[in-house]
């Protein structure tokens, strides 16, 4: 039977778990008891016969071999096997519970589907569930040993009302070697389309939430047939269990108190109870234990699934859906709160505080911001698809040009190669045509107004210092180079060629394209 101890922990308060520890039934000394005084006395067992049966030389062998096994039982990677397998337990256990047939949903279905108010109407509704209810034991009676007891034969659950002697004999007359839990299923669909045809199912559609809600019944039913038959690993329990035992077996010898005067490092303190050692057994055993009760939650443990208990609430609450409660509806009336436009259901002396907590808004109800953050900024000064990162931002082209030679050695001419969105000028932000790879300084694709020429560049005075040859300045030939790696800010800047004024091979700048 489940231990519920749900109302003991309803508020957290100093010491709320002490109380759970003086619990017996279902507790984890229960569980584990008998291991742990087996433990106990076996190491007492060594420990007296250590200090009062062995001579002086069997006692230094005793010592070295106590060192031993101290030194590596810690190999045994005890807490990470048992972590995952617990884990995997745990969660395989709840997932059983939530694959338990519950008839709650079917018998909506069918309360609100099968209509008829006669006899038959009535032998309807109470066949389909009865059908259901049989599917659901015959499939405990499978997987749960409480379950079986109580239902041993076929007889037992015919005697039970769940089948009578007429599908008694359909049933043993289908010979199949499987598990035959899925009949009772069958005859349900067979049902449910007979009342279709004499209209006690109106449409197609209360046909279809019949045979979805079987299905899911049907395929909970099923799920708890495979989760007994496909068990955990048995490598996987195997390794665990003879980590967990061989390391407390390694602890007996390992965790002895050793004679001080020997002068073994870490030895030298003599107890005769390894209190340490023992809260060591009870977590890791305990925790094996736990794995162990829950890994088939369908025996007779204290926290095992109330199987039989189950059946008899679903039995009784789904005939009662069905059949007593069928077309029984209360009468209308105006509820208490017709006319008021808050309602609010009243609250007693003990919950009256509640009415002074302000309700929640969400999380962002009580952020403020600055009052220049919260203007709207008009869309025209807004660059659509405006990529900071890859422009030249206009101080950096300033920065270059004061950095160039004086007027004289640049040539008649500088164009600007593959640059998206030339940032040279407000107006010119992405910009681009088709005569900006020839010698022209005249644009025919009509660019902006605003854009400049570049013969209208004042480098008339550098101009004649590069056709004198005078080679003078970051800019002449072959030197650029030098002077742009002399500004790390420039980097960013998109890539620009040098024309020769006389059309030679443009000369690259040496910087990243965007």
């Amino acid at each position: 039977m489940t231990v519920t101890y749900t109302a003991r922990v309803a508020n957290a308060r100093f010491g709320g778990f002490y109380k759970l520890l003086l619990l017996w039934r279902g507790s984890i000394y229960k569980l584990l008891y008998k291991e742990f005084l087996a433990f106990f006395v076996t190491y007492l067992g060594l420990s007296l016969t250590y200090r009062f049966v062995l001579a002086e030389d069997q006692k230094r062998y005793f010592e070295k071999l106590v060192i031993y096994c101290d030194n590596y039982a810690n190999l045994i990677p005890v807490s990470f096997v048992l972590g995952f397998y617990v884990t995997l337990v745990v969660n395989r256990w709840w997932s059983q519970y939530t694959c338990m047939p519950m008839p709650d949903r079917l018998m909506c279905a069918i309360s609100g589907s099968v209509h008829g108010g006669d006899e038959r109407g009535r032998l309807y509704r109470r066949s389909l569930m009865r059908y259901s209810s049989l599917s659901a034991v015959l499939i405990l009676r499978s997987v749960s040993t409480a379950v079986f007891k109580r239902f041993p034969t076929i007889d037992h659950v015919v005697e039970a009302g769940f089948m009578t002697r007429e599908e008694r004999k359909k049933y043993e007359n289908l010979s199949s070697s499987y598990n035959k839990y899925w009949i009772p299923c069958i005859w349900f669909t067979n049902l449910v389309a007979q009342a279709r045809k004499e209209g006690r199912v109106r449409d197609n559609c209360a046909l279809k939430l019949l045979m979805e809600e079987l299905n899911h019944f049907r395929a909970n039913c099923s799920m708890l047939f495979h989760y007994d038959w496909i068990s955990v690993p048995l490598v996987y329990t195997q390794v665990v269990t003879i980590a967990v035992y061989s390391f407390f077996v390694a602890c007996l010898i390992g965790r002895q108190f050793l004679d001080p005067a020997q002068g073994y490092k870490g030895h030298d303190l003599d107890l005769c109870v390894p209190v340490f050692t023992l809260l060591q057994f009870f977590f890791y055993v305990g925790w094996l234990k736990v794995a162990e009760q829950l890994i088939n939650p369908f025996g007779e443990d204290d926290d095992d699934f109330e199987t039989n208990l189950l059946i008899d609430r679903n039995f009784q609450v789904s005939m009662m859906a069905v059949d007593e409660m069928y077309d029984d509806l209360p009468l209308l009336e105006k509820d208490r709160y017709w006319d008021a436009s808050n309602p609010r259901a009243p609250y007693t002396a003990a919950t009256v505080f509640l009415l002074h907590q302000p309700s929640f808004q969400g999380s962002t109800f009580d952020m403020t911001l600055p009052k220049e953050d919260m203007q709207f900024q008009p869309l025209e000064e807004i660059e659509e698809g405006l990529e900071p990162s890859r422009h030249v931002p206009l101080h950096l082209l300033n920065r270059l040009l004061a950095t160039g030679p004086a007027p004289g050695s640049f040539g008649r001419r500088l164009s600007l190669l593959r640059h998206k969105n030339s940032c040279v000028s407000e107006a010119s932000t992405s910009y681009s045509c088709l005569c900006q790879d020839t010698q022209s300084t005249d644009c025919s694709c009509g660019p902006p107004a605003r854009r400049l020429p570049l013969s209208e560049v004042p480098f008339a005075a550098e101009q004649r210092g590069w056709e004198g040859g005078e080679e003078a300045g970051p800019w002449a030939p072959g030197r650029h180079e030098e002077a742009l790696a002399e500004d790390s800010d420039l980097a960013q800047c998109s890539q620009v060629s040098l024309l020769h004024p006389d059309g030679a091979a443009p000369v690259a700048s040496g910087f990243p394209s965007p």
